[in-house]
């Protein structure tokens, strides 16, 4: 499997954190050197091991705000 970098930029905040540890945290994160993506994913306690999650662009962070707003029509 292909090595990867990563850096968490920013820590934006915690949605949940479940018995074993692991929290389910949205931060900025730098993929392999590039722009930093808003980043939602569940990650070790020592933030050394992640799960599976979703990096979205300013673009779709945009667009995403815009379909949440709709919700509370």
């Amino acid at each position: 499997m292909a090595e990867f970098k990563y850096e968490i930029t920013e820590h934006i905040g915690t949605l949940s954190t479940n018995s074993r540890g692991w929290s389910r945290e949205v931060n900025m994160v730098s993929w392999n050197d590039r722009e930093p993506k808003l980043d939602i994913r569940d990650w070790a306690p020592d933030n050394e091991k992640m799960g599976k999650g979703i990096s979205l662009s300013r673009e779709e962070v945009k667009a995403l705000k815009e379909l949440i707003k709709q919700l509370d029509d």
